[in-house]
């Protein structure tokens, strides 16, 4: 999901060599059918004959079908991991490095059809795991994850990475989960905030809205400390 990857929709292509356009209506066409039949349910010539193309061509261009099958999480979008540079680079200060995060990873969300098959496509792979699963985890879920816990830790000046740290990690993320996956919901409630003009404006207010989440438990971590430090400067009593 990097911002310095965006699709492109053939009808936003401009003029580029034969390979690659055939290369782009592959991936096009094989999100669209592996986010609606799956790894299993979708053949390599179905894949073809969508892309108006033959099985030669997805051959020459991803060398079989579990190749593009992993091209389509990675090459419309960008990996998440791509992102970590920006929103965790130490010049920024917190607002600026949230502000980042909530940018990079709903940036997708403006091409709004292609955005609704990714979903579907990652649900299916939570649902029905293949060979991306575990390389999913791992550049799409951790890599992310502990770089915001650095920024988080870093800015909040936690010593020591603890439980609460990665569960306002999770909360933070949660906030891009519930836009990426409640699309039908937001449809079906607020259709107006679903609008691909709305993403940069979500983006600011999520920022605001972690900004708060993290000054919340930094209040409730000093409140913490408070009752440890009042036992240690109070004097004992002197025996009766």
């Amino acid at each position: 999901m990097n911002a310095a990857s965006s699709p492109i929709p053939s009808a936003q292509r401009t003029a580029r060599s034969d390979g690659e356009d055939t290369r782009a209506r592959l991936l096009l066409a094989a999100l669209r059918l592996f986010s609606e039949r799956g790894y299993a349910q979708t053949s390599v010539r179905a894949i073809a004959e969508a892309a108006g193309t033959n099985v030669a061509a997805i051959a020459y261009h991803f060398g079989d079908k579990a190749r593009l099958y992993s091209a389509t999480f990675y090459e419309l979008f960008g990996s998440a991991s791509t992102l970590i540079p920006t929103f965790a680079d130490p010049s920024l200060d917190l607002d600026q490095a949230l502000g980042c995060y909530f940018a990079g990873f709903l940036e997708p969300l403006k091409h709004d059809d292609l955005a609704t098959q990714s979903v579907r496509l990652h649900v299916r792979e939570l649902l029905e795991p293949t060979h991306v699963w575990h390389e999913l985890i791992d550049r799409e879920c951790r890599a992310p994850h502990m770089a915001l816990i650095q920024v988080l830790q870093r800015h909040m000046r936690v010593r020591t990475v603890d439980d609460d740290l990665h569960r306002l990690a999770f909360s933070i993320a949660g906030l891009v989960m519930q836009l990426w996956t409640q699309r039908d919901a937001l449809q079906a409630i607020a259709p107006q905030l679903t609008h691909p003009g709305q993403t940069d404006l979500w983006a600011d207010r999520l920022t605001g809205y972690a900004l708060a989440m993290v000054n919340g438990e930094m209040a409730r971590r000093q409140a913490a400390r408070a009752p440890r430090r009042a036992s240690r400067t109070t004097a004992p009593k002197a025996p009766q």
